[in-house]
């Protein structure tokens, strides 16, 4: 028995990533917040050149939307992966979840999976279905529905749907053990969680 992906485009999303680091990062997020998004653009470009991470995933996210550049998604795509491949957990969960969308989904899943244990919900919903579906990881229910648990409780409504469907199947003792589980997985992302950086900010939520 399977559960349904319910896919949305709006899965890729994101606000705009903040970090104690490189001042042309904050300027062209208060630039972004002001709706100066050429300005913005203007001072992620050499940054994200640089190679600096939080450049990168803001860039993306202005050519994912379109906003002081042409929209492209292979460009957003490209920017995106450089930052995954720094540890970026917003740019893994984009960048997998785009692989996964474009059928890419077997080299999606290891940027999807680190995002999920990093606590990234569109992540654990995509991971928590595969692990009840046994596509591309291992069948494990209990675990499945302990990631469908923690996108769920985050606030996505789609996994608030799957794991309705998923306690159809399920036995009392897996919901309990999955809802343990979360439980663990919850205070682990807590403990691991670094302390939230100090003003100013360096992330803006698109308008």
């Amino acid at each position: 028995m399977r559960i349904g992906l319910y896919w949305t485009t709006a899965l890729i999303a994101g606000g705009i990533a903040f970090a104690p680091a490189e001042a042309g990062v904050r300027e062209g997020v208060e630039a972004w917040q002001r709706g100066e998004y050429d300005r913005a653009v203007a001072e992620w470009e050499p940054l994200a050149e640089r190679g600096d991470a939080d450049a990168q995933f803001n860039l993306g996210q202005a050519y994912k939307l379109g906003r002081g550049v042409p929209q492209d998604m292979e460009r957003a795509e490209q920017l995106y992966g450089d930052a995954a491949r720094q540890g970026h957990l917003q740019a893994q969960a984009n960048y997998g979840l785009i692989l996964f969308q474009n059928g890419d989904r077997e080299e999606a899943m290891p940027h999807i999976i680190e995002a999920a244990n990093r606590g990234e919900p569109r992540a654990q919903y995509i991971y928590g279905t595969a692990l009840f579906n046994g596509d591309l990881v291992e069948r494990d229910w209990v675990r499945g529905y302990a990631m469908m648990t923690r996108a769920a409780v985050a606030g996505l409504p789609q996994a608030q749907t799957s794991r309705t469907q998923m306690e159809q199947h399920l036995t009392a003792e897996q919901r309990r053990d999955g809802t343990e589980l979360a439980r663990s997985i919850d205070s682990a992302e807590m403990a691991e969680a670094p302390p939230p950086p100090p003003p100013p900010s360096r992330r803006a939520d698109p308008p």
